[in-house]
C-alpha cells in the first residue's frame, strides 16, 4: 500500500454493523472510516463531500436497496463498492447480481462467535477493502456481464497487529518428485483467481470446447456463494461447473470450484484425479487457497498439470505456482492490461513460476493448445 489511507463510507442501515465495521477497518493503519450512512440517501450526500476510495455497501436497506444505489454509482461516479452481505443461501443469488452491476468485493458481514472467527473476519474485511482500491473499477463496469472476485486478501490485522500469515505447509508437505506421475497425454488443469477473477474466469471457461480436460479451481469466495457462481456458469459453458465435493472425480469436460472457507487439493488414486475438500487454518490470508491447491498439483500431478493465475490481489499462488514448475508443469499468467488487479500474477512472475504471460481471451485457447500437443 502507499502512505495515503484508503478512506472508506460504510454504508449499511444497522448502526451495530456499521460499528462493529467502523472498528474493524480503523485497527488496519493503512483504512481509514471518513463517513458512515445509515440509507443510499444519506449516502449519496455524503459522497458529494467526502468522496471516498472505497464504498461498503448492505444490499437490503430502506428507501433504496444497495443493488439500486450500486447501478446508480457505476452510472453516474463509478467509485470501488464492497457489498456487505450475510449471504444466505437465498441472498448470495442477488450477491451474485451485485457483483455483475459492478461490486468489486464481496464480504461476509460479522457474525457473534468465537475469536478465531472474527479474526478471521478481520482479515477478510480489511483485505477487501485493500483490493476494492487498487482495482480498476472502470476497467469492470466496461464488462456488461462482469462479476468481480471476492475476499482478496493480503494482509490481516488484531489490535493494529500483522496475523502471521501461513503457508502452504500447514495444510499438505511439500511436493516430492516420487508422488507425481510421469507424464501421460491425460493433462489437468489448475486455476487460481481473486478479484476480478469471476469476470475472468467466465471469459475462460467459456471459451473452453465440450471435451476439455478437467479443471480444478481457487476462486477466492465467501461461504454460500461459490455455488451459485459455479450453478451460473453451468448454464453458460459447454463444459458443466459445479462446485467441488469430496472426492469428485477430476474428468474431461467438468470444471471444480472450490467451495467457500474449505481447501481445495488435487489427489491421485492410480490414474484417477479427484479433489479432497478439507477445512484448515487460512493460507496465504485465504481459505480456499491458491497456494494450497497449486502445492497438491505440483504433489500428484507434476508435468501432467497446466496451472493458470489471474487477477488478484497478494502473492497467493505464487509460492505454489513456482512448485508445480519445478515439477514440471507448464504455467501460465494473465497480464496486467486484462487484469482488474494485477498482484497476483505479479508476483506469480517474481516468484520464476511463470512459462508465457497473455491477455485473458488468449489464456484458454492456449492451455487447450499444450494440453493437445
Amino acid at each position: 500500500m502507499t502512505n495515503k489511507k484508503i478512506n472508506v463510507l460504510i454504508v449499511d442501515d444497522s448502526a451495530v454493523v456499521r460499528q462493529t465495521l467502523a472498528k474493524i477497518l480503523e485497527s488496519d493503519p493503512d483504512i481509514h472510516v471518513v463517513g458512515m450512512a445509515q440509507d443510499p440517501f444519506v449516502a449519496a450526500e455524503r459522497i458529494k463531500s467526502l468522496v471516498p476510495d472505497v464504498i461498503t455497501l448492505d444490499v437490503e436497506m430502506p428507501r433504496m436497496d444497495g443493488i439500486t444505489f450500486l447501478q446508480k454509482i457505476m452510472t453516474q461516479h463509478p467509485i470501488p463498492v464492497v457489498m456487505c452481505s450475510t449471504l444466505t443461501t437465498k441472498g448470495s443469488e442477488t450477491a451474485l447480481k451485485a457483483m455483475e452491476y459492478g461490486a468489486v468485493e464481496i464480504i461476509t458481514k460479522p457474525k457473534m462467535g468465537t475469536k478465531d472467527f472474527l479474526e478471521e473476519s478481520r482479515i477478510r474485511i480489511c483485505d477487501a477493502v485493500k483490493a476494492a482500491a487498487l482495482s480498476n473499477v472502470r476497467h469492470i463496469i466496461r464488462s456488461p456481464r462482469a462479476m468481480a472476485g471476492t475476499t482478496a486478501a493480503n494482509r490481516g490485522t488484531s489490535n493494529g497487529k500483522v496475523a502471521p500469515k501461513l503457508t502452504a505447509d500447514a495444510i499438505l508437505p511439500p511436493p516430492t518428485k516420487s508422488q507425481a506421475m510421469s507424464q501421460t497425454t491425460e493433462k489437468v488443469i489448475i486455476v487460481g483467481a481473486s478479484t476480478g477473477g469471476t469476470e475472468a474466469l467466465r471469459v475462460f471457461l467459456e471459451s473452453m470446447p465440450v471435451n476439455a480436460p478437467g479443471i480444478v479451481i481457487v476462486q477466492h469466495m465467501p461461504e454460500n456463494f461459490t455455488k451459485a457462481f459455479a450453478n451460473r456458469l453451468d448454464g453458460l459453458c459447454r463444459i458443466s461447473v459445479k462446485e467441488a465435493e469430496n472426492n469428485d472425480s477430476v474428468v474431461r469436460g467438468r470444471a471444480l470450484i472450490a467451495p467457500g472457507s474449505k481447501h481445495a487439493l488435487l489427489k491421485r488414486s492410480g490414474a484417477r484425479y479427484f479433489v479432497e475438500i478439507k477445512d484448515g487454518p487460512l493460507v496465504s490470508r485465504h481459505r480456499p487457497s491458491v497456494d494450497v491447491l497449486f502445492r497438491s498439483a505440483a504433489r500428484y500431478a507434476g508435468a501432467n498439470a497446466v496451472g493458470v493465475i489471474m487477477t488478484g490481489m497478494g502473492d497467493d499462488g505464487a509460492r505454489g505456482m513456482k512448485e508445480m514448475k519445478d515439477a514440471g508443469a507448464y504455467n501460465l499468467a494473465q497480464d496486467e492490461k486484462s487484469c482488474v488487479v494485477f498482484g497476483m500474477p505479479k508476483e506469480a512472475i517474481k516468484h520464476g513460476g511463470v512459462d508465457h504471460i497473455l491477455p485473458l481471451e488468449k489464456l484458454a485457447p492456449e492451455v487447450i493448445r499444450i494440453c493437445d500437443g
